[in-house]
């Protein structure tokens, strides 16, 4: 390489909000978007107080903040790939899909919702902004149960059901989906998650982590890494196969950061080998 050339890095943006705490929003993504080899850029929705056992305030950065931030970005940088994560209020949605209209760019949402302590990080009246303005600009949604349950506005139950969920969010908006669905049969040795992609449906699996008490993030975690497969340009299903097995692997080599205390952490090897993605009849 020639002294005045530099290595190319792809970028990849997160939109999302921060975590005080460290083990989720825009704290894990950028942490994995480093663990890829991927550059990291942020635009920061809302500012919460949190730790991996409870989100004790939320404040909500002005949206056109966000906008600012997003726009600032995309003039300048070269993104391969963007994930939304908590996107907060309907303003902040309005805003995030008018400036990401139109953009050749892979886009991965996280429809954060609601905290695991029971605190919403999405309001109310946000949803139906997040149906209409967003997700149809999707190329991958990474909704969990209770937040794919929010979007259907029915319970998810079975495998079945979520299979069935699936196919609904991949044909409404024209994407692709994985319905983290592990917490549906907790006594399985195995974490399985429904993927719809071009018309057929998937199981992504991987080893399930025993009584893990650093669950907080994995969502995050699996989208981040992800967007960051998808900024490398990676295949898809490899792509899948690496964001499982990244989070598979920052639980199983999770660290410990205070008394009884645990958190994710980017793995020192590669866990792509212990997952499984197998086409199942739908």
């Amino acid at each position: 390489m020639k002294s005045n050339e530099r290595e190319f890095y792809p970028v990849a943006l997160t939109i999302a909000g921060s975590d005080s705490g460290g083990g989720a929003g825009i704290q894990a993504d950028l942490r994995t978007f480093a663990a890829f080899g991927v550059f990291g850029c942020s635009a920061i929705t809302a500012i919460t107080a949190q730790n991996p056992r409870e989100v004790t305030r939320v404040d909500a950065v002005p949206a056109a903040g966000v906008e600012a931030q997003i726009k600032a970005i995309l003039s300048t940088m070269a993104v391969r790939a963007i994930k939304t994560g908590m996107l907060f209020n309907a303003e902040t949605i309005e805003v995030a899909a008018k400036a990401l209209a139109g953009k050749n760019i892979s886009l991965v949402i996280d429809p954060v919702m609601v905290s695991t302590s029971g605190v919403r990080l999405l309001e109310e009246d946000a949803i139906a902004v997040l149906k209409d303005k967003l997700l149809p600009l999707a190329s991958w949604i990474t909704p969990n149960i209770p937040e794919a349950e929010l979007l259907l506005g029915r319970k998810i139950k079975t495998n079945e059901d979520a299979v069935k969920a699936a196919m609904e969010f991949g044909n409404r908006w024209d994407c692709s989906v994985i319905l983290k669905a592990g917490h549906l049969d907790t006594k399985s040795d195995v974490a399985a998650d429904i993927v719809y992609h071009e018309e057929k449906i998937y199981e992504l699996s991987s080893p399930r982590v025993p009584d893990s008490k650093a669950a907080h993030g994995t969502g995050c975690t699996l989208s981040s890494a992800l967007v960051a497969a998808l900024a490398l340009d990676v295949p898809w299903k490899k792509a899948l196969r690496m964001a499982k097995g990244f989070v598979y692997g920052s639980l199983n080599e999770c660290i410990s950061i205070g008394t009884g205390i645990e958190a994710m952490y980017p793995p020192t090897e590669s866990y792509q080998g212990k997952t499984l993605l197998a086409r199942i009849e739908s």
